[in-house]
């Protein structure tokens, strides 16, 4: 019985792509961020503006971390049983995330990243059953 998951990620949504036995499931998750912004060197000010010194630049990467790793966490316990994995997306997402398979020591269960637009769910899903027809 092999268990095949495909996942395009993004920062914002999630689509999980399961292939067990000839069955196909597919879940979404979404993140519930908001876009990160991040700020050019001179525009980031060096006066702290909480008690422990950091500035409000600091403390809104750390939320939007932190938000980041549960959203990750999320995505890896739904994923966790698979025997291989496909990563794919349009940004730094999916490079974020097997970093982050690495960390839940389940790299080894990643079989390719790949970089690809946007996608339609129905796109996303032909493309997992194209690859591991093909695998």
């Amino acid at each position: 019985m092999k268990n095949e998951v495909g996942l395009w990620v993004d920062h914002r949504k999630a689509v999980i792509v399961k292939l067990e036995d000839k069955k196909e499931t597919i879940q979404i998750i979404l993140s519930t961020m908001e876009k990160h912004t991040r700020f050019s060197t001179g525009s980031h000010s060096d006066t702290p503006n909480d008690v422990n010194g950091s500035t409000a630049e600091d403390i809104r990467d750390r939320q939007y971390n932190l938000h980041l790793g549960r959203y990750y966490s999320e995505i890896a316990f739904n994923i966790r049983e698979a025997d291989s994995i496909m990563l794919f997306g349009p940004g730094e997402a999916k490079v974020e995330f097997a970093a982050f398979l690495k960390k839940e020591k389940l790299e080894n269960k990643i079989a390719k990243i790949d970089t690809v637009d946007k996608m339609t769910d129905r796109q996303i899903s032909a493309k997992v059953h194209d690859f591991f027809i093909h695998v």
